[in-house]
């Protein structure tokens, strides 16, 4: 009787430890998880085989950022591979970032087919909230190599000051 307690207690702790990852795990991810909805490529002349695609692929996909604030700028880093400069709309809202944007299908193979197909297609939207007040007038992006990078300039009430503490 002893042994199936034993088996009992550690299949409780296995599960316990499985939950408390999933549950970290969803904490974690659960702002870059976004949503792609399917463009209107009907509209856009685009072939059935790229529509057949498009249709497959949208749904959730992950858009990984990064928030950093220092003294005088907060900076989002945001990873969207296989996107142009062209292709996101950015706006500052109050406290939050909205970044939106389309990520268009590419087939290069025109045999075969799919068999994975992980990458999410479709217009997206993902809001990032800021943790301080920012200049949004003076904000500037750039976009290389699949990584969004915003700076936003604190507001003069926002930036954080050295004090020097003198002898006395």
């Amino acid at each position: 009787m002893a042994t199936f307690r034993h088996f009992r207690n550690g299949m409780t702790h296995a599960w316990d430890t499985i939950a408390e990852g999933w549950r970290h795990l969803s904490r974690r991810a659960a702002s870059a998880i976004t949503r792609f909805i399917p463009h209107r490529s009907r509209d856009e002349g685009v072939s059935g085989d790229n529509q057949q695609l498009t249709a497959r692929s949208t749904g959730w996909g992950v858009l990984a950022a990064e928030v950093f604030d220092d003294d005088s700028q907060v900076v989002v880093r945001l990873e969207v591979p296989g996107m142009e400069r062209d292709d996101f709309d950015l706006e500052v809202i109050d406290n939050l970032l909205i970044v939106r944007g389309e990520k268009r299908v590419s087939q290069q193979h025109r045999e075969g087919s799919f068999h994975v197909l992980e990458c999410a297609y479709g217009r997206f939207e993902r809001t990032i909230p800021l943790p301080a007040e920012v200049d949004a007038g003076k904000a500037s992006a750039r976009y290389r190599r699949g990584v969004l990078q915003i700076e936003l300039p604190k507001t003069a009430a926002q930036r954080r000051r050295h004090v020097d503490v003198t002898a006395g």
